[in-house]
């Protein structure tokens, strides 16, 4: 489930391109391209800028901050493990009112191994789009704030497996006779594993003897209601990734899905997470930019397939 919320976030994020922006008295422009921006659309040999987005969003979705550092060359990623934020405190405090980031270093090969390189903030490109609330110069994982619906979902995972791993049958609770002594007792609960523990032991007919009597005490998966109890997991994941289950194809989703809303929730993707997103990384990518006069980097969707009928919204409304 995871992996699926971070495809889809992954997919619809690295399609848009970056332009300048004219700004005009506060109010932005039109959109067009300089030479300035060919380090965003070729950051390393063979990479576009998709490509660079792409590991933006995965970082930023698993460690909670990405940098990105402006090389001779093109661009290269600094793995987040490796990456350390210098703080300028007066107090020797991070959590001086005064204390700002004034630059990076780079523990090459890990923070064991290698000398460190040290970059200017003008040199790297730090994406954090979630804030750390106890640590606003840094960034925070969506996946941090919902760990123990990972874990439940993991052990709903596992306990569906167990059931089959288990010939797909609920629990037995079976009574033995009285007069039976410890070894028989062993012996008898080791035959009865042997020969119906385990998926290849599965739905074979029980012969019981010397008193033995087999009760049911679990559940099946349907009993359980395992369907629902899974899925309600699944949705709280999605919307802490800030996808609508129905955009990852989530059971709960498809369940309620028409045409009309899985538009209200292409929109919803697209208007609460996705834009967002690219206005916060144009942010972060315009640090390593020569700075341009009456203009900022900005994001064009124009050509995402994706927001097309956005468009045409766009469009029949300045018609009106």
């Amino acid at each position: 489930i995871i992996f699926a919320v971070t495809l889809a976030r992954s997919l619809l994020f690295t399609e848009a391109r970056f332009q300048w922006q004219a700004v005009n008295k506060g109010r932005p422009g039109e959109l067009y391209g300089t030479s300035d921006l060919a380090i965003l659309e070729t950051p390393w040999a063979n990479g576009t800028t998709g490509d660079l987005l792409g590991i933006m969003e995965a970082d930023a979705s698993f460690a909670g901050n990405s940098f990105t550092a402006r090389r001779q060359g093109g661009l290269r990623r600094m793995r987040p493990d490796w990456t350390s934020i210098i703080l300028n405190s007066p107090s020797g405090d991070p959590e001086d009112l005064d204390a700002a980031p004034v630059g990076y270093v780079y523990w090459q090969g890990g923070p064991a191994k290698n000398k460190p390189i040290t970059l200017l903030p003008g040199e790297v490109a730090h994406f954090a789009p979630i804030v750390d609330p106890l640590a606003p110069y840094r960034g925070m994982s969506w996946l941090t704030p919902i760990l123990r619906e990972i874990q439940a979902d993991g052990m709903a995972t596992e306990h569906k497996l167990k059931f089959f791993e288990n010939a797909a049958t609920p629990n037995l609770a079976v009574s033995l006779s009285d007069k039976l002594s410890e070894p028989q007792f062993k012996a008898f609960v080791a035959a009865m594993s042997e020969s119906h523990d385990g998926v290849r032991n599965a739905y074979k007919t029980l012969y019981l003897g010397g008193g033995a009597t087999p009760t049911v005490i679990g559940a099946d998966l349907k009993q359980l209601d395992f369907k629902v109890t899974q899925g309600a997991g699944e949705t709280r994941i999605a919307a802490a990734g800030g996808v609508p289950p129905v955009i990852v194809g989530l059971s709960e989703g498809l369940q309620q899905a028409t045409y009309s809303n899985y538009g209200q929730a292409r929109r919803k993707f697209a208007d609460g997470w996705a834009r967002p997103q690219w206005r916060k990384a144009a942010g972060a990518l315009a640090s390593i930019l020569p700075a341009r006069d009456g203009a900022r980097l900005w994001y064009d969707d124009r050509d995402i397939a994706f927001l097309q009928e956005d468009q045409k919204d766009a469009a029949e409304i300045q018609q009106a």
